[in-house]
């Protein structure tokens, strides 16, 4: 299904969309990849979305990408007393792993290696920061500190812990399940929550042996901090500026999430930046001045997919959240400004022969009536090196696997062609023009612009750059190949 506009658009689904009929409207409006969100929801429920999508996969004729998001480790206070309780600023209040409900001045907190990573001087931010406690001393089972920031505590409200890396893996024994059901199931990416170093990334590739792209959630400073090795050793990276702006002061999260995406545009990995995007659309059919402000932004930034939460799982306007997300983006690819900046950005291309072969597509595209690039790609990776250029003109990415064609529905401006295996490089243009005509990339008096790997069906091998025409005669008599 052709967009008229490159960033791609990921939508999450829950109880607000859960039916053939509200995700098939989410897809035609403008959803280019559904979030499956592993907190809520059993397997159950999961398998039916998922087998939702695929239908309609299917019925369309349209390569859709699902990502499933594992819930990661959950650090929460225990229960209180009373349920709640009011702590007041510059007071005392003891975090333990004693059981016994707690009051005003105690509550136990079961995570033992939350103790061992403190020190005197540590943050500790309850329920999004709203509370702010300072570890004055602290011990292997306990830690004593001062309200920095008072307000009403209760009932296992959410602990983030900012100042230190924790001894904690990414991935819980739910999250080891869920994985496990979801790369059986068939899901395309696995998002990967609470990282805060490479190796929590290689675990879950361990895991997911080959099934699933692995796609890391940046939300912790410590992940700032060991950003470069964990780019490299994951598939994909989300900016996930929930958790980032309760851990960090909120006025260090746009310049951080500037320099993240275009760290992921050098690396050619797709980014996605994610959280509370259109918020006001959970209950309203408008969204605010400043979120489509902020939807531009990161489209102005080259961030390869923009997503929703709640406003598309829970909210009452859940296809209408889409659809402005769709229009916004439009507009903003429109903008002879937006160009000028995706062309500003551009890094340096990389010393491969692949790298040398997508830069001369764009290249030559920019500077003639080029209508489309098309290019065959048996791993992705020659598509991934075509988005990161963001041509001016649309990229068709045609390959004969799914899951690649699956998986580069995340990727900026890819538009997804399944092809059947071929063997020449004449019928690989051919297949081309084919593609570019039907899906109204070109019309027959058109050129495009063409790149394979001989020989054909070996990842890794793009080494073509062919000019053709759209007209299927005039290819017949191009020079045999």
């Amino acid at each position: 299904m052709r967009r008229l506009r490159n960033v791609k658009i990921v939508a999450t689904l829950g109880p607000a969309s859960d039916t053939y009929e509200t995700i098939r409207a989410l897809h035609e409006a403008g959803a280019d990849v559904f979030r499956l969100n592993m907190s809520h929801g059993s397997h159950e429920e999961i398998r039916e979305k998922h087998s939702i999508i695929r239908k309609i996969e299917q019925d369309l004729d349209s390569p859709i990408a699902i990502l499933a998001d594992l819930q990661g480790p959950k650090l929460r206070v225990g229960v209180f007393a009373n349920e709640a309780e009011e702590l007041v600023e510059g007071a005392a209040f003891r975090l333990d792993l004693d059981e016994t409900p707690g009051d005003a001045g105690r509550v136990c907190l079961p995570h033992p290696e939350i103790f061992q990573a403190l020190e005197p001087g540590s943050r500790l931010l309850v329920n999004d920061g709203k509370i702010r406690l300072t570890v004055q001393d602290c011990g292997p089972d306990f830690a004593n500190t001062t309200v920095e920031t008072g307000g009403t505590i209760s009932n296992r409200k959410g602990v983030n812990v900012p100042d230190v890396v924790l001894p904690l893996a990414a991935l819980s024994e739910k999250d080891r399940r869920d994985l496990e059901f979801v790369c059986d199931l068939g899901v395309d990416w696995l998002a990967l929550s609470f990282v805060q170093r490479a190796k929590d990334v290689f675990e879950a590739r361990a895991l997911a042996d080959g099934r699933a792209a692995i796609l890391s959630k940046i939300e912790k400073p410590a992940a700032i901090e060991a950003f470069d090795d964990i780019l490299d050793a994951s598939d994909g990276i989300m900016v996930a500026r929930g958790d980032l702006g309760v851990e960090l002061p909120v006025s260090a999260v746009p310049p951080i999430q500037k320099r993240l995406v275009r760290k992921c545009r050098a690396a050619a990995k797709p980014v996605i930046v994610a959280t509370q995007m259109l918020e006001s659309m959970i209950e309203s059919p408008m969204p605010t001045r400043a979120e489509v402000s902020d939807v531009a932004t990161a489209i102005y930034e080259g961030t390869d997919a923009i997503m929703l939460s709640a406003e598309s799982a829970a909210g009452s306007y859940p296809v209408e959240s889409v659809s402005t997300m769709n229009k916004v983006a439009i507009e903003v690819e429109a903008d002879p400004t937006y160009t000028l900046i995706i062309a500003a950005s551009r890094s340096a291309a990389g010393t491969t022969v692949a790298d040398g072969i997508v830069a001369a597509a764009r290249e030559i595209a920019e500077k003639t009536e080029i209508k489309a690039i098309c290019c065959f790609t048996q791993s992705g990776t020659t598509g991934l090196l075509t988005a990161r250029e963001r041509p001016g003109i649309p990229i068709i990415a045609m390959t004969s696997v799914l899951d690649t064609a699956r998986r580069l529905c995340l990727s900026w401006g890819c538009n997804c062609v399944i092809t059947p295996e071929l063997e020449r490089f004449k019928g690989a243009v051919v297949a081309a023009a084919r593609a570019a005509r039907s899906g109204g990339f070109a019309a027959e008096t058109d050129q495009i612009v063409v790149t394979a790997g001989v020989p054909f069906n070996v990842p890794g091998s793009t080494n073509i750059l062919r000019i053709a025409p759209c007209d299927e005669r005039l290819i017949y008599n191009m020079d045999p190949g």
